[in-house]
């Protein structure tokens, strides 16, 4: 594609941001969604769960029907799906309506993110497409630092409605902001179907997708219920409970990108630390979340730790889909929110059946699965390079 303006990066972050704002705001505000409604705590993480369902099975589909059309248009239509579906949040008094506005977003989901993240990389020289990506990603952690945190304060202090509404909000801005500053983007050379999809004959790059999935799931499976968790076993008071939320995000930004530039030294060495270090942090949460000072300092570690899941997956997943880039992206949108579902369902059975407090081991359990994924792979890539295939 010709040269694009690089403010494009600064405004694909704006429209991410408005995106995980209406994905995940909803994880600070399960509390006031459970009582609204009159649901448990794990049928309140369908809300959650259905948006990453939906995004894992049609995710790669969409993408390979829209690889045609104008990229302008496919990220207009994106935010502004969101912003309806933030208004029907804010006002319908059914759940199950609040489910299908769930869904209809999340079609439009993976392929607002695979034009926004090839995108990116267009724009930069090829040893700079890592820095590129962080910088889109960072729309990511901007989201959780502000948006999801902002959502969970205004439903706790004003109304839910608000908070909502909020999110459509920034939908609106995001879609004004594409619509003025970004140029129209027709795709000049349409990869075949078939190219696209050759690359999923590739065995190796079925086992960077299963770990993608177990990464998720390790992630989420708890974060689904962060706020569930601070509000029951450390006892936190919504307040408290946004602040953390906040913090949580903010330090994600950080980490974002310190992961990044830890990727740029060595993927496979970044990767393999990365479920280590999740299954410490989350050990540290298990025995020190009913104390609040020490959760508090936790969170710190934790949001670090939560940023580098993002970019590692994307990086590991992507990094076996080079012939195909947009096709590869939605693989990695597909798979990760596949994880998201099954973390989350995960998650909301061991409080079901364990207590809140043991939803941690679902966590562990996650990123244990995960580095046997990644160590199988890099076995089989040493013993491949010793073969000379």
């Amino acid at each position: 594609m010709k040269k694009v303006n690089p403010l494009l990066i600064v405004i694909l972050a704006i429209g991410v941001f408005g995106i995980i704002t209406t994905e995940m705001g909803i994880i600070g505000v399960l509390p006031q969604v459970t009582q609204k409604f009159n649901i448990s705590t794990s049928q309140a993480g369908w809300l959650v769960s259905i948006f990453s369902l939906v995004v894992a099975i049609s995710g790669p589909f969409l993408t390979l029907l829209a690889s045609g059309i104008n990229r302008k248009a496919i990220l207009l239509t994106a935010v502004f799906i969101f912003a309806i579906s933030n208004i029907v949040y804010a006002y319908t008094t059914m759940f199950d309506v609040m489910l299908i506005f769930r869904i209809i977003p999340a079609i439009f989901h993976p392929v607002f993110f695979s034009v926004a993240l090839v995108t990116a990389v267009q724009l930069v020289p090829p040893e700079k497409s890592t820095n590129a990506v962080t910088k889109v990603f960072a729309g990511i952690t901007v989201g959780f630092a502000f948006g999801v945190p902002l959502t969970s304060y205004l439903a706790d202090k004003i109304s839910l409605e608000v908070a909502f509404l909020f999110g459509a909000v920034v939908s609106i801005i995001a879609f004004v902001g594409i619509l003025t500053w970004l140029p129209s983007m027709p795709v000049k050379e349409k990869m075949s179907y078939g190219k696209q999809l050759g690359i999923l004959r590739k065995p190796q790059l079925w086992l960077n997708i299963v770990t993608v999935i177990f990464i998720f799931a390790a992630m989420f499976s708890v974060y689904s219920y962060f706020a569930e968790y601070l509000g029951q076993v450390t006892h936190m008071n919504g307040s408290w409970i946004s602040i953390m939320l906040m913090t949580f995000g903010i330090i994600m930004i950080f980490g974002n990108f310190l992961f990044g530039s830890l990727l740029q030294k060595s993927i496979t060495k970044t990767v393999i630390m990365f479920p280590l270090l999740y299954a410490v942090t989350y050990l540290f949460v298990y025995y020190l979340g009913s104390y609040f000072i020490p959760t508090v300092m936790i969170v710190l570690i934790w949001g670090i730790v939560h940023s580098g899941g993002l970019i590692i997956s994307q990086a590991w997943l992507t990094n076996e889909a080079k012939e195909a880039p947009e096709f590869g992206n939605s693989l990695f949108i597909s798979f990760s929110n596949l994880g998201i579902t099954i973390g989350t369902s995960i998650g909301g059975w061991f409080i079901s059946h364990l207590g809140i407090h043991q939803l941690i081991w679902s966590g562990i359990m996650f990123a244990v699965f995960a580095f046997l994924g990644i160590m199988i792979k890099v076995k089989i890539t040493k013993s491949n390079v010793m073969k000379g295939t």
